[in-house]
């Protein structure tokens, strides 16, 4: 049992704990894009897409993994303009993020567009296909894949504790991942600002490919605090409502006021 011979000492035990939960953190932007993405699927095909979607996710890391080599190769530069070189990273950066910017945008566009999904004619949206789902969120997951496995590399050496804390990371994240789907599809505004949160993370990675380095620690933060913003004020407009609620209840006749018996005519 070579693989378990690593975990004999604190250490190891230590670096997977912390590995782990970087790994977690890593993925809050996967795991946003694909509830967002999974959110145009009819709703019996929601959690599939959800687990699959994942599922694919960690098959990605653990493949980039497993071919160390092809991946250090990836840091190389393949060609130059002027002083400066890009490399096969750089260039998936690049395009990645770029396929976010466009994927939000178009989602914020929709998002603000006709409700009740229905177009201007009158004739409902079409729900998109699940192989098409599949498809994009298979394509951004080898760009979150590239950040995450990076991050591993450079913490630790042994390949089975950055496998067994993808794992566990990935395995977090689906089991939260049906919570967060459906309190994105419940909250419009929360959506809203999951795919402004996406815009940025496309921001970032496109200017990751020209090597400005943004720290991600003042993105997450300025996301919580606009997330417990929204929080605040989706508490406050549904106390207004009840309120509201109240006075109409207090506005109606005795007689009128649901639960009350009307007499029986004569």
């Amino acid at each position: 049992m070579e693989f378990l011979q690593v975990f004999t000492t604190p250490e190891a035990w230590i670096a997977l704990a912390t590995l782990a939960m970087l790994e977690i953190v890593l993925g809050i932007d996967n795991i946003i894009f694909i509830s967002v993405l999974v959110d145009r699927l009819p709703p019996h095909q929601r959690q599939t897409g959800r687990m699959i979607g994942l599922g694919l996710a960690m098959g990605t890391r653990i493949l980039l993994l497993l071919s160390l080599s092809w991946m250090m190769g990836l840091v190389d530069p393949i060609f130059s303009i002027g002083a400066m070189g890009f490399s096969g990273r750089d260039l998936i950066l690049f395009f990645g993020g770029a396929f976010l910017l466009y994927k939000a945008s178009s989602e914020i566009k929709e998002l603000m567009g006709v409700p009740h999904e229905e177009k201007e004619d009158g004739s409902p949206v079409k729900k998109a296909s699940f192989a098409m789902i599949m498809a994009q969120i298979a394509v951004i997951d080898i760009v979150f894949s590239l950040d995450s496995v990076i991050t591993a590399v450079g913490m630790v050496k042994e390949v089975e504790i950055m496998i067994i804390a993808i794992v566990i990371a990935v395995g977090v994240m689906m089991f939260a991942a049906k919570a967060i789907g459906d309190f994105v599809t419940e909250y419009p505004s929360i959506k809203m600002l999951a795919l402004c949160f996406l815009v940025i993370v496309g921001a970032v990675l496109i200017c990751e490919s020209f090597e400005i380095h943004i720290p991600k620690g003042y993105i997450y933060g300025a996301m919580a605090f606009s997330l417990v913003v929204e929080l605040f004020n989706i508490r406050m407009r549904k106390n207004h409502h009840m309120a509201i609620c109240d006075v109409r209840d207090e506005a109606l006749p005795h007689d009128a006021k649901p639960g009350h018996d009307q007499p029986a005519n004569a």
